[in-house]
């Protein structure tokens, strides 16, 4: 694979399969606790710009239990951009480290690290795409179904980030994806267009709308997500008065197959997007998603620093 995971639209199937094979592999190990320190002597330089829970501990502790370490930068110490250019913490920080894991606000920016770096980095959230929740929840849906290929995720709220990863993401490996968002919400043309052309070379179908019920309708996978994400608070007020019929209450969740899972990336805003009944139901699996996240990157770590 390339040098760099900053979105799944530049992995081929074969590719993404890779990591979630390895994914499995380790998170075996993990649970027998004979997880190999195949990263001994390696770094991982974890950059943010946003708070985080899921991203900084999931990398941080994978990174550990593989026998390598991460060093954590926070958004005051390093202030991207601003106290330094991108591109000159991309050439220092690459002689460093063996591995950059930036969480930033403006896709850009981990382009431009990416393009200065020395050594692989990887997007672990931008305002365009969040490849490594795409590749958790992916491991998640395989364990709990089995199979990835001709299931149908049904998407209801905003056309975000996460979105935009598992459009790439599902049409990869030849999973349905229905979303649907308020009108003047839907995710970006471009993402839409490029999931087509994936979409039709795997055998998939990507819709997007503004119907939640039909998006529903059977599938075996129900997600949502926040309506306001970090960086959109000035729209809080707007969007609280457009996204409640998005709501994933136990009403909308009943037009799911009955065996259908329900996925939230975390953190939720419960009585918003997702009903505690939901979120603590029976179907849900968001807590096995966060744990997933782990497994993942340490999949992605071992395949880019270790090549396994």
């Amino acid at each position: 694979m390339e040098k760099d995971l900053l979105t799944l639209a530049d992995l081929s199937s074969d590719e993404l399969w890779h990591i979630l094979n390895v994914a499995q592999e380790l998170k075996e190990e993990w649970l027998e606790g004979s997880n190999q320190p195949i990263l001994m002597g390696k770094t991982l330089g974890m950059l943010f710009q946003k708070p985080s829970l899921r991203t900084r501990v999931s990398f941080e502790v994978g990174m550990l239990q593989l026998g390598g370490e991460a060093l954590y930068l926070s958004p005051d110490e390093i202030k991207l951009g601003q106290r330094e250019s991108v591109e000159d913490v991309a050439r220092v920080l690459s002689r460093y480290v063996d591995c950059i894991m930036a969480r930033v606000f403006a896709h850009r920016d981990v382009e431009t690290l990416a393009g200065y770096s020395r050594v692989p980095v990887v997007n672990g959230l931008s305002d365009r795409c969040h490849p490594c929740q795409a590749l958790g929840d992916l491991l998640t849906i395989l364990e709990k179904k089995s199979v990835l290929r001709g299931l149908k995720l049904a998407w209801v709220g905003d056309g975000n980030n996460v979105l935009n990863s598992l459009l790439f993401g599902a049409s990869k490996v030849g999973m349905d994806v229905h979303a649907a968002t308020p009108p003047g919400y839907e995710p970006a043309i471009d993402v839409v267009e490029q999931a087509f052309r994936f979409a039709a070379e795997t055998g998939s179908t990507i819709e997007v709308g503004n119907d939640a019920h039909a998006a529903v309708e059977g599938a075996d996978i129900v997600y949502t997500d926040v309506w306001t994400s970090m960086g959109q608070e000035s729209e809080t007020e707007q969007r609280l008065k457009v996204f409640p019929p998005y709501q994933l209450s136990s009403a909308l969740l009943s037009r799911a197959d009955p065996e259908a899972i329900v996925m939230h990336c975390l953190p939720a805003h419960r009585g918003q997007e997702i009903a505690d009944e939901v979120a603590d139901g029976p179907q849900s699996v968001i807590f096995d998603q966060a744990e997933n996240r782990m497994h993942t990157q340490k999949g992605l770590l071992a395949v880019l620093i270790a090549k396994r």
